[in-house]
C-alpha cells in the first residue's frame, strides 16, 4: 500500500519486477538508464529547509521528476519490453495522465 506521492523503501522491496527473470539485455539496460536517472534528478532537484515544532529545522532535497520524463519513458519502454506488452499499452502507459503529470510545463511546449 502507497499514498502514490511517498516512496518508501518498503515499496520499492515489494515491487515485483522480476530480475530473476530478466534477460541481460534488459538488466544492463535498466542499469545504465537507472544510473542516468539518478544523476538527472540529482541535477534538477533543489535543497529546501523546514521549522517544524516537534524536530526543529529539517534540511531536505526536493525532487522533480517530471524533468526526468524523458529518462523514464526510456525506463518504461525496457520494462515493455520485458513484459511483452504492446506498443500501444507501451503509448498508454507513457501518455497516462500526462496533462496532470508535466502540468503547466506541457502547456508551455504546446503553445
Amino acid at each position: 500500500m502507497s499514498d502514490c506521492r511517498h516512496l518508501n523503501l518498503r515499496e520499492i522491496e515489494n515491487f515485483p519486477v522480476g530480475l530473476d527473470r530478466m534477460n541481460s539485455k534488459h538488466k544492463d539496460g535498466l542499469k545504465e538508464l537507472t544510473s542516468e536517472l539518478m544523476k538527472d534528478l540529482k541535477a534538477h532537484s533543489k535543497r529546501k529547509e523546514a521549522s517544524y515544532q516537534a524536530t526543529g529545522k529539517v534540511i531536505y532535497d526536493e525532487f522533480y521528476p517530471k524533468y526526468s520524463k524523458p529518462i523514464i519513458d526510456e525506463i518504461d519502454k525496457v520494462l515493455a519490453e520485458h513484459y511483452g506488452f504492446t506498443e500501444e499499452e507501451l503509448d498508454f502507459i507513457i501518455n497516462y495522465d500526462i496533462k496532470y503529470r508535466m502540468g503547466k510545463e506541457l502547456e508551455k511546449e504546446e503553445a
